[in-house]
């Protein structure tokens, strides 16, 4: 990584009380990327993220962000950091123009009216700067949220699940923007608990009860697991499921709503599909006539959830020696 990185974790602990939250977590931000945490509630990701703004207090390890020592200069942090929490503050007796307005007198902007007009201009909402943040909707807000962080033109944005509660049109445009911005040079680190949505990072962190799974590309992610996967629509789903278990070519099966996604060992599509059709016929035996028989390589959520299947399966063996 570049000594100039904007984020460098070392080694990072965080605990509450008997309670820990992020267990020795080591990886860096490169200018210009856009950096996702991503793993389920309770995986550390906003502790991790509140400990870079100066937030929380290490209980161990280190942590810099922007070169500076978040704790100790956190005033000087200000000034280069925008932060979008889950909970981001509008003042909804005020419109869209107040609201920047106010942030701006924040952060000592002084040329904020172009600053201002800039960035309803780069979130579409100039037609309705005049119109109360209460009135907004969802998706409105949460643009004017952005705004509001970028205001100061900060060098790092830092995003804790700027999309959780969003309609999915609100939720495709958020990103649009997050992409032009990252393309303009601001580097992001956000979290987030939609695996679609980690694959538009440059770079990701799995994380699961406050340790990292893997850090690298989204593709180089996918990659690091071999095998296929088959994704099966049989009823009654339980019953496939526990019957796909005891098949000798299968490694796992996980439910994804109707659909079962079953982890083989496969060298190639032909040899995939060809325990696919095993598969089937082994159903079909047993009175569970699938509807849906389909091979791919496995996504990043499929990745993720073996991965975190290791690690439970580690933690089990390390509890057992002890």
């Amino acid at each position: 990584m570049s000594p100039e990185s904007l984020v460098v974790y070392r080694e990072l602990a965080i605990r509450y009380g008997e309670l820990v939250a992020v267990d020795g977590i080591d990886f860096e931000v490169a200018p210009g990327e856009m950096f996702g945490l991503i793993g389920p509630d309770g995986a550390g990701k906003t502790s991790t993220l509140r400990a870079a703004l100066g937030l929380v207090r290490p209980a161990g390890g280190t942590v810099e962000t922007c070169g500076l020592d978040p704790r100790r200069e956190r005033r000087l942090l200000a000034q280069q950091v925008g932060y979008l929490s889950q909970r981001f503050s509008l003042y909804g007796d005020l419109s869209v123009d107040e609201n920047l307005a106010f942030f701006a007198a924040i952060h000592h902007v002084s040329d904020w009216r172009r600053r201002r007009d800039e960035l309803l201009e780069l979130v579409r909402m100039t037609p309705f700067r005049k119109r109360l943040a209460d009135r907004l909707s969802g998706g409105m807000k949460q643009k004017l949220a952005l705004a509001c962080t970028l205001i100061h033109t900060p060098r790092l944005l830092v995003l804790d699940e700027p999309t959780t509660g969003v309609d999915p049109v609100s939720r495709r445009d958020f990103w649009q923007l997050l992409g032009r911005l990252r393309r303009e040079g601001l580097t992001l680190l956000l979290t987030t608990p939609y695996l679609d949505e980690a694959e538009r990072c440059q770079r990701v962190a799995l994380m699961h009860r406050g340790k990292l799974l893997a850090v690298d590309r989204p593709e180089a992610v996918r990659s690091s697991v071999a095998g296929w996967v088959v994704e099966v629509v049989a009823r009654p789903r339980a019953a496939a499921a526990r019957h796909l278990r005891q098949h000798p070519a299968v490694s796992q099966v996980e439910t994804f709503g109707e659909r079962l996604h079953v982890s083989i060992a496969a060298t190639s599509r032909a040899a995939a599909e060809g325990v696919a059709g095993d598969l089937g016929r082994s159903l079909a035996e047993a009175g569970l006539e699938p509807s849906t028989l389909r091979t791919f390589r496995p996504s990043l959520e499929d990745v993720f959830i073996t991965l975190i299947r290791r690690a439970e399966s580690d933690d089990g063996q390390e509890r057992e020696v002890a």
